[in-house]
């Protein structure tokens, strides 16, 4: 029988579907195992060939968990909202949800083409209200609730309250915006408006000042991962650092669970160390500085401002200060005679990106024409302002000290600030920090470094630091102090396609709609874009008000400010809907809670998670933070989502050129010349489609008819001949790039699988290499697989017997089952396909017809090739679907060797290779080699010195 893998892919797939083969539900005898990929945004373009890596190799999995008997849950959906749709709505005028929706079902058409397991029943739409009724929710608990610091977890605001009422801030420990120090007397004082003021500083989700990437021509705020060069990513616009009102989540407040959650989960140390940096803990010192700022009166202005340093042992190095330019206290330093240039300055800061002043080493600054007083010597020290200080880390203000500080010192040499190192004598450059403890060489300090008794001199850097962090202390002028770098999450955006915020405004305070009008659906509106005043997308609403009374949306035009109120405008962003969406796929259709008890309990959380690295610092980071919130409320079991995570390599494209003749003469048709030809003209290389490409041969009919302006082309071919005939080639040039639309290189896993079937396609991408690798995609490779198939395929279409198989077909089987359950443990999926060459063509050598031993490798190939598995399965009888078939497990004494192969050398060069009882001794070794033939070629006329044997490799006989 003929491999017709359309005809078998097609019948499997139905009967997949036919049958619910994929349908999961919680069973309490068996053992769980939950799969998951990085859902989807679905775009317009559909799927290319490099999309489906990582669902491919986590669909293995799956695959391969269900056959050892587990309960696998491998769902998919789609994160459904985000700018690419909007933006598309603005410039054709259709419904981002139409296009989204026609999207998915592009998506949907190419994923069941390749054959995956994946629950569609529990298919979620971030888009989708049902879905977005619980993000809503979860945010709603997030503003009801606080972060407690001492029992570290988030509680009811309602304890604040309380506590306020009682003692006021007096021992309140808790996560907040700014320290209050408020009695219960004037807590009690307060008006509701004056304490949801108040609360406002503790809620876990909150309405703050901050900066953010404004886009004036998209209208919104975007994400540092938005923002490249200054521009937006999406339409290239100018962005601008903006402060506005926005709504964030205390992300920060997490910070110390979420570095010890990493020391529990199964993840790459380079992931976890991207996390660590993130979130950036230190332990130091807040000190207090005086400041003495100019005035034109006369008289100067005295104040004081705090800082934060890991390093208070280097007081005595500091020779100037820093303020980031978003910092409160510029306005207050900057004097007049220097008010110009920091105006300047400023402008020049706001088209920036946090991103881009973290990673440009460029120097540039502004004094702003005040000294601070340094506490320990009474000396003045200027006071500038650079973009390299961030507002979010610490106070927004630091103590440089150049001599022990790579930015500082670059800083200090480009202003000509003085230099003072720690240790006399030191050669202060660049090559000479210790990026570790920051001080030059980590020498014991020497130098005049004291005050009243004070004295660092001898002291090693730990000791100096111990010594100066209580010596602040006890002078009150600072505080020990933990810092993170990691910054509260902005949770608005100014755009349309979004999760809504279910929230009104009475007396411009926010208040939450009840839960029992969840969700709050997207309004219609007449454009996608922002009102002529400014206002988000959603100020277009008409229908956008809230009645108070009548739980109810109703036309804004009755707002009175009494019983109806307006309605946020903002909407959440992309990562709002999928920070917990693993959650939602446990128990997708519960409309009374985010997921069942007896769902979560089952499933627990994540034990694959298959996803790009490009996810570490955004998604990963957001997940892991809204998973613990809602599990100090008890609605997930676990504090970290995802046990194991697995970051797929990208699948690179493989570029195809052609070669144009250059003339001065643009209107005639042009002529292109071969790969091997080119050298003798001068040509412009062009990018042409792969999918008109064939092993690097030009397909020219279909070049012709590929563009307009290439109907009338003419060739030099690879032999030097300008006139096709059949056999005479043009060859293209080639290179490894992105995959990408504009270089033609993009490859439709569709073309993939109706010209050689989807099982083709799932092993291919697994043999091109590692799966956390980059590969480039070269379809000329894709033959070899098609190849192998056939030839699995032509095994199973013998006669087969239920003959005793030989000792050799057993080895070969037994040595597969070993390998490839191995591999696909460590996720070596490319050597396993390897072994399952190589194990094919050894049981076609053996003449295998054993069924019995030939069913055990339908099962081993199923995970990899479901189909034709499926059909071969059937053919040799067996019952229902292989997913629920056994996994084999080998038998280590069919492994056992009866014989070894060694290679014998003389005088180091191998000769030939003999064969020896796996156990014989090393004198029966030496004595069979010495009464071999050839042997006695290579000794005669020569005396042995030595024989070495080095067991099971190599016998070397050393001649003189």
């Amino acid at each position: 029988m003929e491999y017709n893998f359309n005809d078998i892919e097609k019948k499997w797939q139905q009967k997949w579907v036919e049958n619910n083969t994929y349908k999961t539900v919680e069973k309490e005898n068996k053992k769980k195992f939950y799969v998951l990929n990085m859902f989807p945004y679905p775009s317009g373009a559909g799927l290319h060939v490099g999309h489906p890596l990582g669902y491919i190799a986590s669909d293995i999995y799956a695959r391969y968990k269900r056959l050892q008997g587990f309960n696998v849950l491998n769902p998919m959906g789609y994160d459904a909202y985000g700018l690419p749709a909007e933006q598309y709505a603005i410039q054709t005028g259709q419904h981002p949800a139409i296009t989204t929706e026609k999207n998915i079902a592009r998506y949907r058409e190419q994923l069941d083409k390749i054959g995956f397991c994946f629950d569609w029943d529990r298919e979620i739409r971030t888009c989708d209200p049902k879905y977005y009724h619980w993000t809503q929710w979860a945010f709603q608990l997030m503003f009801t609730s606080y972060f407690d610091n001492n029992l570290q977890k988030a509680l009811p605001i309602d304890n604040i309250i309380k506590h306020l009422s009682i003692y006021g801030t007096d021992g309140l420990n808790v996560a907040q915006n700014e320290e209050l120090n408020l009695t219960a007397a004037q807590w009690n004082a307060m008006n509701e408006q004056e304490q949801q003021q108040v609360l406002m500083n503790y809620r876990i989700a909150y309405l703050g000042e901050t900066m953010v990437n404004w886009c004036p021509e998209l209208g919104t705020v975007l994400a540092n991962d938005e923002v490249v060069n200054g521009v937006s990513e999406r339409g290239g616009y100018p962005v601008v650092q903006k402060k506005m009102k926005q709504w964030c989540l205390r992300v920060s407040a997490y910070a110390q669970r979420l570095l010890e959650g990493l020391n529990t989960v199964d993840w790459t140390e380079s992931i976890k160390e991207t996390q660590r940096n993130w979130i950036g803990r230190s332990e130091g010192t807040e000190m207090i500085f005086q400041s003495i700022t100019p005035t034109s009166e006369g008289e100067p202005r005295k104040g004081t401002f705090t800082i934060f340093t890991t390093r208070a042992d280097t007081i005595f190095g500091v020779s100037f200060m820093v303020l980031a330019p978003e910092s409160e206290l510029v306005k207050s330093f900057t004097t007049y005679k220097q008010q110009k240039e920091v105006e300047d300055y400023l402008s020049y800061v706001k088209k920036r990106t946090e991103l881009e002043r973290m990673s440009d080493r460029k120097v540039t600054g502004v004094f702003s024409g005040s000294y601070a007083i340094n506490p320990f010597t009474n000396e003045q020290i200027p006071i500038w302002i650079s973009e390299y200080v961030l507002a979010g880390y610490g106070t927004g203000a630091i103590m440089a000290v150049p001599a022990h500080d790579s930015r500082d010192y670059a800083f200090a040499k480009h202003f000509n600030l003085p230099i003072i190192p720690l240790i006399q004598g030191a050669d202060i450059s660049h090559e000479s920090f210790d990026a570790k403890e920051g001080i030059v060489i980590n020498s014991p300090i020497k130098g005049k470094f004291s005050i009243d008794g004070f004295s660092l001199n001898g002291l090693t850097v730990k000791e100096a630091i111990a010594k100066t962090k209580t010596f602040v202390t006890e002078k009150q002028i600072g505080q020990v102090k933990i810092n993170y770098r990691l910054r509260n999450a902005i949770f608005s955006r100014q755009r349309y396609w979004g999760e809504p915020f279910p929230v009104y405004y009475k007396n411009n305070m926010p208040y939450m709609l009840p839960e029992e009008c969840l969700p709050l659906e997207l309004p219609e509106v007449d454009k996608y874009e922002p009102t002529e005043t400014g206002e988000p997308p959603l100020g277009r609403a008409p229908i956008w008000a809230w009645n108070e009374a009548e739980k109810k949306v109703v036309n804004k035009s009755l707002i009175d400010q009494k019983n109806i109120f307006a309605l946020e405008l903002n909407t959440m962003p992309g990562f709002a809907g999928s920070s917990a969406y693993y959650l939602r796929y446990m128990d997708p259709h519960n409309n009374k809670t985010i997921v069942g008890k007896k769902a979560v309990e089952y499933w627990q959380n994540v034990d694959l998670y298959v996803g790009g690295t490009e996810h570490a610092t955004g998604h990963l980071i957001y997940s892991r933070f809204w998973n613990k919130f809602l599990f100090d409320y008890g609605y997930s079991v676990k504090e970290e989502p995802f046990q194991k995570l697995i970051n797929q390599g990208m699948i690179q494209g493989r570029s195809n050129f052609v070669y144009r003749i250059n003339t001065e003469d643009h209107s005639k048709d042009p002529v292109f010349v071969s790969l091997g030809q080119k050298d003798k003209y001068k040509v412009t290389p062009i990018h042409v489609d792969v999918n008109i490409v064939h092993g690097d041969i030009l397909d020219i009919k279909a070049f012709k008819a590929w563009r307009p302006e290439y109907k009338n082309a003419s060739f030099i071919f690879e032999d030097g001949s300008k006139k096709y005939i059949e056999g005479v080639k043009y060859k293209c040039g080639w290179a490894i790039e992105k995959m990408s639309k504009s270089m033609f290189n993009v490859v439709n896993p569709d073309l993939i699988v109706n010209q050689y079937g989807a099982d083709t396609l799932r092993l291919y991408e697994m043999f091109l290499g590692p799966i956390e690798a980059s590969k480039p995609w070269d379809t000329n490779g894709i033959d070899g697989c098609h190849r192998f198939l056939r030839k699995f395929w032509k095994l199973f279409q013998q006669e087969l017997t239920n003959d005793e198989p030989s000792k050799d077909s057993l080895k070969s089987v037994h040595k597969l089952i070993k390998k490839v359950t191995s591999d696909i443990e460590s996720f070596s999926y490319n050597t396993a396909i390897s072994a399952f060459m190589i194990c094919t063509n050894e049981l076609g050598q053996q003449k295998c017809t054993n069924k019995k031993l030939l069913k055990q490798l339908i099962i081993l190939i199923a995970p990899f090739a479901p189909h034709i598995a499926e059909e071969l399965w059937e053919q040799l009888g067996g019952t229902g679907s292989i997913c629920d078939a056994q996994w084999p497990i080998y038998d280590d004494k069919y492994l056992k060797e009866d014989q070894m192969q060694l290679t014998v050398s003389f005088n180091g060069k191998a000769r030939f290779q003999m064969l020896f009882a796996a156990n014989a001794s090393n004198d029966e070794i030496q004595n069979k080699v010495l009464k071999e033939k050839k042997s006695q070629q290579y000794i005669a006329g020569k005396s042995i010195v030595k024989i070495i044997i080095v067991p099971k490799k190599i016998i070397n006989i050393v001649l003189k």
